[in-house]
């Protein structure tokens, strides 16, 4: 009983993540121009990464001192507070506080729920849980980003940013009462390191293209992620660090562009925001449907075939320059996404011969693709204000799923190094 909700609760969650996905992507023209902020994207993109990243290293001290049901109720009350304020803000930097603190409570409960499904679900159950998972977008890519467009259009964004509370809060709730029973581990990562995170990411949001800073702010992140992910994850290490390592790229990636495509179609191809909200949908409706398939018929080679879809698919985005291009390339790229995803998150949650805790193999899955968020988010947002523009970013973006590419195609390989 425990593993099925356990399962029920991941899976609401990750719907709940769709709708705030396209809630916030959708919205973000919107939002930029209401808040006079175009100058500032990476402020309002990169405040929930954030904030996740500053409670990662505290979530295991958190739960080890209120408990299942207190760290609930505080990360309850932090989302709600940070939403609201984010929905009443005036200034970018209002709204980025709101979404620093929704952030902030999403990460308290990370490592301990994803942890818990290590524990409690065989690699069978999981692949079938990160399927459903990644079919929880279909609906929101179908709907999400007109009904968004129509609820803002009537109520305007400020409500429509509350949108995902309910499925928000249903999630958490299942995830915390299916795992209460376990134990939090010792935190085990170093607490300085750790929080270089997102202070480097906080560097590269406040540059503001000035590009010592923004260098120094991704040195730091690199650095801080290198020091507490696995041994070898750097050197790509066969099997479970070179899983991890491909993660980061991925996210980076698909991620950063998924972030700013938006931004891209209305500004760069002066396309209408309806149509842009039509592309943004195409991916992760790829993505859902393409995971199921490759979840039933899993192959050892879907990693790599699918990352090298979707770096092709990125870049034509950029580079397509009309509608019908963007969305057929944004298309083609969640089908890769779909092929790839399941097959390398299982490949990166499972020990086999490194000898990882459930603790440690969450601890790196969560860094691994939200540092790769934050750094594509980021980077990006940083770029496409400055004088470089959007077309640098999405140069980098196909660049990084690339490099994922040739990762995943070590992910599988037998012989592994002693370190």
């Amino acid at each position: 009983m425990t593993g099925v909700r356990l399962a029920v609760g991941i899976v609401a969650l990750e719907f709940a993540a769709a709708v705030t996905g396209f809630v916030a992507s959708t919205l973000l023209p919107v939002v930029a121009a209401d808040l006079e902020a175009r100058s500032d994207l990476g402020l309002l993109i990169a405040g929930s990464t954030l904030g996740l990243f500053v409670a990662l290293p505290l979530a295991s001290r958190v739960l080890a001192r209120l408990g299942p049901r207190g760290t609930l109720a505080a990360g309850m009350i932090a989302y709600l507070g940070g939403l609201i304020l984010a929905a009443s803000a005036r200034t970018a930097w209002m709204f980025a506080v709101g979404q620093f603190s929704a952030g902030l409570a999403s990460g308290l409960l990370a490592v301990f729920g994803i942890s818990s499904a290590i524990r409690h679900l065989d690699d069978r159950l999981r692949i079938r849980v990160i399927a459903a998972s990644s079919a929880m977008w279909i609906v929101p890519a179908l709907v999400g980003p007109a009904a968004t467009l129509g609820l803002e259009h009537l109520v305007g964004w400020r409500w429509t940013l509350l949108l995902p509370v309910p499925f928000v809060l249903f999630g958490r709730l299942l995830v915390v009462r299916a795992a209460r029973g376990d134990a939090p581990d010792a935190a085990s990562r170093p607490l300085l390191w750790t929080l270089s995170v997102p202070l480097g990411a906080a560097i590269v949001v406040f540059s503001a293209g000035f590009w010592p800073l923004t260098l120094a702010g991704t040195a730091l992140t690199v650095a801080g992620m290198i020091a507490i992910l696995p041994p070898g994850t750097a050197r790509l290490r066969p099997g479970t660090p070179a899983a991890l390592g491909a993660m980061v790229l991925f996210a980076i990636g698909y991620f950063g562009a998924d972030s700013l495509i938006t931004v891209l179609l209305t500004s760069g191809f002066h396309v209408s925001l309806g149509q842009a909200a039509i592309v943004l949908s195409a991916a992760p409706l790829g993505w859902a449907l393409t995971s199921l398939v490759a979840a039933k018929f899993p192959s050892a080679r879907f990693p790599v075939v699918g990352l090298g879809l979707t770096a092709l698919g990125t870049a034509a985005v950029a580079f397509g320059g009309s509608f019908a291009t963007a969305l057929v390339a944004w298309a083609v790229a969640g089908i890769g996404v779909g092929l790839a995803y399941p097959g390398l998150y299982l490949r990166a949650t499972t020990a086999d011969a490194s000898g990882f805790t459930a603790a440690e193999l969450a601890t790196a899955v969560i860094t691994a693709e939200c540092v790769g968020q934050l750094l594509g988010r980021a980077v990006g947002g940083a770029l496409s204000s400055s004088g470089t523009g959007l077309l640098a970013s999405y140069g980098l973006f196909a660049a990084a799923l690339a490099a994922a590419t040739i990762a995943a195609g070590r992910t599988t390989a037998r012989k592994q190094d002693p370190t």
